[in-house]
């Protein structure tokens, strides 16, 4: 199954069930059709934290310079960072290098902490396509990424959310600047799974409904320009498609 948020003519904000055959989503009897100029597309959940995973890929660390780390790396997005399918992200101004990163998304059904990894799936309402647009030049003066990842716009999600038995365990995970493939991976790729990263932060945190796990990005990062088009597919999810603001 696959659900969709968006705000409906009248301006409201609606969760519905999303035919990806037809492109529209049924909600309250009525059908919307998302290509509608009157529809808006909204990221698929509004979380109060995303968490990420750096270097979860080998290929990835490989190509940053980076050792593959013995336990998950994590550091988190703000609220703030959410952008939507469809959205244009403004990145910030006078940066060096402003980068792309094509991310499988966990998104949370239900409060928790301390999940076992074993029950871990149970905890899982979905999963969606994040872009984890990331300032380099600040990402590499400081400790804590704020400046370097948590600007405004910094994750788009999308564009619907898919139940766990819509997605293979060997998804793809690909993405596109302006059509041209930059990246292409699977999650099989992962070095930590999704029930470990699971376990692993609710030793920690406790996520609430709505909450993103980024699971981390395959080799590939490059260079964002301004008027880029990028588009992050994962296969049982769908696409995510936004364009890029240099200011």
């Amino acid at each position: 199954m696959y659900r969709a948020r968006f705000r409906d003519p009248a301006g409201s904000i609606r969760d519905g069930e999303y035919d990806p055959a037809t492109d529209t989503v049924a909600f309250g009897g009525d059908e919307y059709a998302l290509s509608d100029p009157d529809i808006d597309v909204l990221a698929p959940t509004d979380p109060s934290k995303i968490v990420c995973i750096g270097r979860n890929y080998a290929d990835h660390a490989e190509e940053l310079g980076n050792d593959v780390p013995d336990r998950p790396l994590l550091f988190l997005k703000p609220p703030n960072a959410v952008a939507s399918h469809g959205d244009t992200v403004t990145v910030p101004a006078g940066k060096d290098r402003i980068d792309w990163e094509a991310e499988f998304a966990v998104v949370i059904g239900e409060q928790c902490k301390s999940v076992d990894a074993a029950d871990a799936m149970d905890v899982v309402a979905g999963f969606t396509c994040m872009n984890d647009v990331s300032n380099r030049e600040d990402q590499n003066k400081e400790q804590n990424w704020v400046r370097g990842k948590a600007f405004d716009g910094a994750a788009p999600l999308g564009p619907v959310l898919a139940t766990p038995d819509e997605v293979p365990a060997d998804a793809s995970v690909e993405l596109r600047v302006n059509g041209e493939t930059k990246q292409s991976s699977d999650r099989e790729h992962m070095i930590f799974d999704v029930p470990t990263l699971i376990e692993e932060i609710t030793t920690y945190l406790t996520l609430e409904p709505g909450d993103v796990i980024a699971t981390g990005t395959p080799e590939g990062v490059g260079a964002l320009a301004d008027g880029d088009t990028v588009e992050v597919e994962i296969e049982g999810v769908g696409t995510l498609e936004h364009d890029v603001r240099v200011p």
